[in-house]
């Protein structure tokens, strides 16, 4: 489903990026070049485009991810922004009710969600995340189904053509997502092609999508997007959200939940 991937990105850009993800997030020019089979001159003029955007720092003799945050282990992002990831996972938790099914990615916000919905009963979670799998099996009557395919670290979660097989067999409720970033224009953003594939896939068979994110994310760059405004129903998000980007949820007509 790779190529039917809308990117803010060209595909040699989102190849270079996908690259720098699998290297922990930094690589000098030549082994960039190696790795994709192009020439090092390619591998700067790519990189010249993306550091335009935002989305790479150049050093001398190589590159770096900009987006830190996005791209970093799962574990080291349940650690940033915790106080507004709670609020609004306790948000979003009030939206599902006992009995339903309900899709978790494999986002930080989204782990706290899954904590958040401990207390719930007769849930059926379909979900990619190990986190969330972790959190509400065995409770309260849960059942979890967690999809297949090539677990990843970065993420902590399964993603690939068995992933997507997976979720495909699911009538689902409500999804939730976390994002890494919001553009004005495009609207919600993911930084790895492979999750933005599955996400699109669930939205597809959701009832209802809601999008679980810190204000930090608005205008925050990445080079996917993972859903035009008109495929998310409700947007969670914290009490720093600036008015300008809440005028521009209420004129793509979705809902804003303030934790």
């Amino acid at each position: 489903m790779a190529e039917q991937t809308e990117t803010h990105a060209t595909h040699r850009e989102v190849e270079l990026l996908e690259t720098l993800r699998t290297q922990g997030g930094s690589a000098r020019t030549a082994k960039l070049a190696q790795t994709l089979g192009v020439s090092e001159e390619t591998v700067r003029r790519t990189v010249k485009a993306l550091a335009k955007s935002g989305l790479v720092e150049r050093v001398h003799g190589g590159v770096y991810l900009s987006n830190s945050e996005a791209l970093s282990p799962v574990g080291m992002r349940l650690g940033t922004r915790t106080q507004e990831k709670l609020a609004i996972a306790r948000e979003v938790a009030k939206l599902i009710p006992g009995g339903s099914s309900v899709f978790l990615d494999v986002g930080s916000t989204t782990a706290f969600v899954a904590e958040a919905l401990t207390n719930h009963k007769d849930l059926t979670v379909i979900t990619n995340g190990l986190h969330a799998a972790h959190a509400l099996s065995g409770q309260n009557g849960n059942r979890v189904f967690l999809a297949g395919g090539e677990v990843t670290a970065v993420e902590g979660g399964t993603f690939g053509q068995d992933a997507i097989s997976f979720v495909e067999r699911f009538s689902i409720d409500t999804a939730v997502f976390s994002i890494d970033g919001v553009d004005p224009t495009s609207g919600f953003l993911l930084a790895a092609p492979a999750e933005a594939d599955l996400a699109r896939t669930v939205a597809a068979r959701a009832q209802r999508t809601i999008v679980a994110c810190d204000t930090a994310k608005f205008g925050k760059r990445a080079p996917i997007v993972a859903f035009p405004p008109n495929s998310v129903d409700i947007v969670v998000t914290d009490q720093d959200v600036k008015s300008a980007f809440r005028k521009r949820l209420e004129t793509w007509e979705i809902e804003t939940i303030v934790a």
